[in-house]
């Protein structure tokens, strides 16, 4: 992987392809192997820049504190790096809030929007504190005590009905993350702000894409999203959870080139 510097921290992210620039960025608690299922039909019209965000991947651990701008900035050196100046961004979760953040505060280093299973709202105040609580919990335990839940909200029913080797692969990984960074990163989905007052700023072309199963972020966050947003649409995505991208590839692959190829030069 190539490494970019930015205040000390580097960020891991690969580059394949050519063409018309696309951006991926993964969920909390993963990485961009997240995306290994669309990164290879996206390159075969695309240059795709799939990143691992701080604290995740291949990318430093973190162990102060930070929030989503700052990962815009991230993502926004590694552009930058790579003389990129406009670039379709696609995010799931935390990656989509990142894109969200990067529409409004860089509008003219994007050209469309991809966000999968995510929100532009702020943490609702019971999650919050479910999700401190959950964070005391690891901080004193470690991870493994709530891979039950983490299970649970990552993948849907039909999945983790269907597909228990690719849930028992991810629970590994989950098993592995550095606590540190993720904790950190957990303050920074909990401290986010409130973009709905502000999404009519946002003039490129957006695809919301969303797992009819998912429990982390419900499509009903996502419906709002999508009517929110001048110039978007919404895809439900059936037999998929949180991490649609893994539990039904195919159909987050072909609604992202679909997406893609007809958003190309039409940016209003």
């Amino acid at each position: 992987m190539t490494r970019v510097q930015r205040r000390g921290i580097e960020i891991a992210f690969e580059a394949v392809g050519d063409g018309p620039a696309v951006v991926l960025l993964h969920s909390f608690l993963c990485s961009g192997a997240m995306w290994q299922n669309q990164v290879g039909p996206l390159a075969a019209h695309n240059r795709v820049i799939n990143i691992d965000c701080r604290g995740h991947g291949a990318s430093s651990r973190v162990s102060r504190a930070f929030n989503l701008y700052d990962m815009v900035e991230d993502t926004l050196s590694v552009l930058d790096v790579l003389r990129i100046d406009r670039a379709a961004w696609a995010g799931l979760s935390i990656g989509g809030m990142i894109a969200l953040r990067a529409a409004l505060r860089a509008p003219d280093r994007l050209s469309a929007l991809v966000l999968v299973d995510t929100d532009a709202g702020p943490e609702r105040l019971w999650s919050r504190l479910k999700y401190t609580a959950l964070g005391g919990l690891v901080r004193v335990c470690g991870v493994r005590p709530v891979l039950w839940q983490i299970r649970r909200q990552m993948f849907g029913r039909t999945t983790r009905q269907r597909k228990p080797d690719l849930v028992a692969e991810w629970v590994d990984r989950f098993a592995r993350v550095d606590i540190p960074s993720a904790l950190r990163t957990l303050e920074a989905l909990n401290e986010r702000d409130d973009l709905f007052p502000r999404l009519g700023e946002i003039n490129v072309p957006a695809l919301v894409l969303v797992g009819a199963e998912d429990q982390s972020l419900p499509p009903d966050r996502s419906r709002r999203l999508a009517r929110a947003l001048p110039h978007a649409r919404l895809v439900e995505i059936p037999g998929a959870g949180h991490l649609s991208s893994l539990e039904q590839p195919a159909a987050v692959t072909n609604a992202m080139l679909d997406f893609l190829q007809g958003a190309e030069g039409s940016s209003p």
